[in-house]
């Protein structure tokens, strides 16, 4: 019989595309795709107001979350509704750049023009669930429910049904599952373990994982976070842009940056962001691409990827004699 930490490091993979690495070829012969993923949560948050009977996590202000309503903090998600949304659009209308919602179906109803922009400007949606919530608390029916809400409020709202995932970290260990027995998600970014996709067996079926990243995401402009200002979150993006440009010369990879209306949408650090892209764009090789298009070409091209064999592809994990202890 297994051991509990047996059972539960099980399907861990910690090998990946080992030593050799993959080499994926993306359109254009790019050497780093950059997905933009604007994460829609404002409106969808806990909130007393919204009788949760506790409130989201301060965003802007360093004291612990409050027995009573938050009047100030609601206000710091309503400027991302009201003013960050906008600010982005101008933005990447202008840059005409290609994005990635990852958003919440609650958010979406409360503003209907956020979904009509999707729509308009041919962006999609990666689901980030029905509201913005933590579904490893939620029990396996109700996160199928919640799942099904989400998938139908979206396709009213933003005109497409989504193909993505993403949940309020941590996912439940349900949710993929959930995800494959729906039938029309083509892939998850509950993972943080690459800068390529990758495939795991779900169900017998393979599932495709388009990684995202707590990285490079404008979270860090939060109390007690990393970035002090702007230049921060610039210096970030062209160091982490420069290194996998130069990478991609032999080993092409994904880079996510992750951003909320409601922070980066303020001024200074709207301006940071534009720095940033300006500077991307006038590299040659990049390609600037939405989550799905990621999951599309990878479905299709994937298996024309060289790979060299090397030591990581071979012991598996299930291949591995475990130790009688284990047993």
């Amino acid at each position: 019989m297994n051991s509990p930490a047996a059972s539960q490091t099980a399907d861990r993979d910690l090998v990946g595309y080992g030593r050799s690495g993959l080499t994926p070829t993306w359109p254009g012969d790019a050497r780093v795709a950059v997905c933009l993923v604007i994460n829609y949560e404002e409106g969808s948050e806990y909130s007393y107001a919204d009788g949760d009977g506790r409130n989201e996590i301060p965003q802007e202000y360093d004291y612990p979350p409050l027995p009573v309503r938050d009047l100030g903090n609601e206000t710091v998600f309503e400027y991302g509704a009201r003013a960050g949304i906008w600010r982005l659009q101008r933005m990447f209308d202008e840059l005409q750049l290609p994005v990635t919602f990852q958003g919440c179906a609650r958010a979406f109803e409360r503003n209907p023009e956020v979904g009509a922009w999707i729509k308009e400007a041919g962006h999609d949606v990666c689901c980030h669930g029905y509201r913005w919530e933590n579904v490893s608390t939620l029990d396996r029916e109700t996160e199928r429910q919640r799942l099904l809400m989400a998938i139908e409020s979206i396709t009213h709202t933003c005109g497409e049904r989504p193909r993505g995932w993403y949940s309020r970290q941590p996912a439940s260990v349900n949710t993929r599952e959930l995800l494959v027995q729906e039938g029309g998600f083509l892939y998850d970014s509950d993972s943080f373990a690459d800068d390529l996709p990758y495939y795991v067996s779900v169900l017998g079926r393979q599932h495709l994982i388009v990684p995202y990243s707590f990285t490079l995401n404008d979270g860090h402009f939060q109390p007690g976070q990393s970035y002090s200002g702007p230049t921060d979150f610039l210096d970030h993006c062209r160091r982490a842009f420069d290194y996998l440009w130069e990478e991609g010369a032999t080993h092409p990879k994904m880079m996510t940056i992750g951003l909320h209306p409601r922070i980066i949408g303020q001024p200074a650090r709207a301006h940071a962001l534009r720095e940033f892209l300006r500077y991307a764009m006038a590299h040659e090789g990049v390609w600037f691409t939405r989550r799905l298009d990621i999951a599309q070409w990878w479905h299709a091209q994937h298996r024309t990827f060289p790979h060299t064999p090397s030591y990581s592809d071979t012991p598996t994990h299930s291949d591995i004699p475990r130790r009688k202890e284990d047993m």
